[in-house]
């Protein structure tokens, strides 16, 4: 073979031949070679087939912007995949960095008052973001009845760098031995917090529950608290780690 004939370049054809052969993954990097070799390997002929069996949805988008080559679109496809199938980074902070202050009054006197550390709370045993708390102190003794009552909830950064409310409302609830409250509150999305309307999809969780002081005063006392986070998609709670990293972008400084 002469050296003219080694130092041929293919032929359009010839290229177009073996691209029909090629992978996506190979196409995409026969395309770098020269600019010849990129509009031979970015044909839509060549990627139209491929673009169909693998991102579908995306390639019907041809049909609205026909100057969108499937190419790009193939691309967007498996970008679109690789980031919903990536698995989440670890949380910036901890349980260990995070204080629950919780809140139930009347307008007139309080219920409980209570400043825990994350880290010290029984992390629920499907390691969800759900913390039951016991009430050996901080709970007033009141008689039974039907109040209105406020509810705060607040997570704050260890250092009291940083605070974030959960729950702020009034409601009534009947203080009845053996019976409770439970109170949710919507929360915003993450670094859009402007609008009432931009809401992500949780919810805060808060529940009491009163037991009875003696059997003769008819007064009774929070002697159990629940908190947690829910996604309102399947109304379950979300991962500890999904609950740290949702709290972070609130708590730590941007």
């Amino acid at each position: 073979m002469s050296r003219s004939q080694i130092n041929r370049r293919p032929t359009w054809e010839v290229l177009s031949l073996v691209a029909q052969h090629l992978d996506p993954k190979t196409l995409a990097v026969a395309s770098c070679v020269s600019k010849s070799w990129f509009t031979s390997m970015s044909s839509d002929h060549l990627w139209q087939p491929i673009c169909f069996t693998h991102s579908s949805p995306l390639s019907n988008l041809k049909l609205t912007y026909p100057s969108v080559p499937f190419r790009r679109l193939y691309a967007l496809g498996v970008t679109a995949a690789k980031r919903r199938f990536k698995t989440p980074s670890k949380p910036r902070i901890s349980l260990q960095n995070l204080l629950f202050s919780i809140d139930l009054r009347t307008k007139d006197f309080p219920l409980t008052t209570i400043a825990r550390p994350a880290d010290e709370l029984c992390v629920d045993l499907n390691g969800v973001f759900r913390f039951d708390i016991e009430v050996d102190y901080g709970s007033f003794p009141v008689a039974e009845t039907l109040e209105e009552v406020e509810i705060t909830w607040n997570v704050v950064l260890r250092g009291w760098q940083g605070v974030f409310t959960m729950i702020d409302r009034e409601e009534k609830m009947n203080l009845r031995a053996g019976s409770g409250g439970w109170f949710s509150d919507s929360l915003p999305s993450p670094g859009c917090c402007s609008s009432e309307m931009a809401t992500s999809g949780i919810v805060a969780d808060l529940k009491f529950g009163f037991c009875r002081m003696r059997e003769s005063d008819g007064k009774i006392r929070v002697d159990k608290v629940s908190v947690g986070i829910l996604s309102v998609v399947n109304w379950r709670y979300v991962s500890v780690d999904d609950g740290l990293r949702y709290l972070q972008d609130f708590l730590l400084t941007k």
